[in-house]
């Protein structure tokens, strides 16, 4: 009896080593390793912890359990473990439940209209085209990574798609997946929360680069894009930059970031602000005369719109150009300088003005530097040496050289290109 007892654990954990053999390390961790195992009457029977665990693992690893099962001469059965009479233990693997922060959004209503809240120019028809076509349903270019300035409207696009999405959409910030990953760790209701982020068939992260440098929810996050990916359904990331310019990420996390479709949403153009501020009920005249000094942001334009409207309903007056022009004196762009065209670049390309400044030769950071230098040559009149002089005192030398870097890598990389004659035409 006990010989039969030893050579069934035996197979048993022979049974693990083969599926861990097969499957990632970390999907192994997160859905394999907490299911029971036991074999009754020539049946591998797993046992998971909720019907959501057994369904997810059933569609996403049934050949990979099947075929390991039948190495073993046996057949597999993927269930859900009656609840334990004994006290339970206070693990990951105990079941738990997950209650959402009352900010997370999970949204299974369509709104059709949705999308007319964003205002497309002929530069950004690619990217909310293929938000529409997820909102429509799952594709095959998961995980869709959306990434633009601030103020491009990255936020506005990923609230379209929630909002027109008819399927069950999650959407969270960064900031609140780091938080609720935590959460659940300190109230131990792990296992609660990888169930919620996967049962949905859109999953939205708005602000990637709020999971820089936090390792835990970082690996946590891509397993959670691997396997939702793996299971058919929609990812939407949104970021301030593209996946191998962000800081704070590993090789691997930007490389299951690009592994979808990646694509670039432009800032406002003249057009785009223009029926941003009618749409608003800014007389013509006066929307026209200050287009020229509200910047290309669309958090900005939504400040210039508010205090207009504002004054209007509180003063009883339509807003002239004299009183608009006192009006926004403080956030009326003046004459741009190279100073703050590097800054606002820095912004753009996700580095910070210090470190463009510094001595640092990591590879983005160094292509975020070539660029600024390119952008700065074609659209100011300035010196090799003035430019030099703007990201931290490089020589002459080194100015020719990097801009002859980024006229090469522009002849391969398209979207290099697009985005410097993007900045060039907003700094000129």
């Amino acid at each position: 009896m006990q010989t039969a007892a030893k050579k069934q654990m035996t197979n048993l954990e022979d049974i693990k080593g083969a599926i861990a053999a097969k499957i990632d390390s970390a999907a192994f961790t997160s859905w394999i390793a907490p299911l029971s195992f036991d074999i009754i009457d020539g049946v591998l029977v797993l046992g998971a912890q909720n019907q959501f665990s057994a369904d997810f693992i059933g569609s996403v690893y049934s050949n990979i359990l099947t075929d390991v099962a039948a190495e073993f001469g046996l057949n597999v059965k993927i269930s859900v473990r009656a609840a334990a009479v004994s006290a339970p233990i206070a693990n990951d693997n105990a079941a738990a439940t997950y209650a959402p922060a009352a900010n997370i959004a999970r949204v299974e209503t369509a709104d059709a209209a949705a999308f007319d809240a964003f205002i497309s120019s002929d530069a950004n028809a690619f990217v909310l085209s293929a938000c529409k076509k997820v909102a429509a349903g799952a594709v095959s270019f998961s995980p869709l990574f959306i990434y633009g300035p601030a103020g491009s409207g990255k936020s506005l696009l990923a609230g379209c798609i929630r909002a027109a999405s008819a399927r069950r959409t999650i959407i969270m910030s960064g900031g609140q997946f780091v938080s609720e990953f935590t959460r659940s760790l300190h109230d131990k209701s792990v296992f609660a929360f990888k169930d919620f982020c996967r049962n949905c068939d859109t999953f939205i992260l708005d602000d990637v680069q709020a999971l820089s440098g936090k390792r835990a929810s970082t690996e946590e996050f891509l397993q959670l894009v691997i396997d939702l990916r793996a299971a058919g359904k929609n990812v939407i990331l949104t970021a301030a930059s593209a996946p191998n310019n962000l800081t704070g990420f590993d090789r691997r996390a930007q490389s299951v970031f690009a592994s979808g479709l990646v694509a670039d949403l432009a800032a406002p153009t003249t057009n785009v602000k223009r029926v941003m501020l009618m749409r608003a009920g800014v007389a013509a005249d006066v929307a026209d005369s200050i287009l020229p000094h509200v910047s290309a942001d669309g958090h900005v334009i939504a400040g210039v719109v508010t205090k207009i409207k504002t004054y209007a309903e509180l003063m009883g007056e339509n807003v002239t150009l004299d009183v608009a022009q006192r009006l926004l004196a403080d956030t009326l762009q003046k004459a741009k300088t190279p100073i703050a065209m590097v800054k606002s670049m820095c912004e753009k390309l996700g580095v910070s003005y210090d470190a463009v400044c510094g001595t640092g030769r990591a590879r983005s950071l160094v292509l975020a530097r070539q660029t600024m230098m390119a952008v700065l040559k074609g659209a100011t009149n300035m010196s090799l040496t003035e430019i030099g002089r703007m990201v931290g005192d490089r020589n002459h030398a080194t100015v020719l050289y990097a801009i002859a870097q980024v006229e090469k890598a522009k002849q391969t990389d398209l979207v290099l290109a697009a985005q410097i004659s993007q900045m060039i035409a907003e700094y000129k």
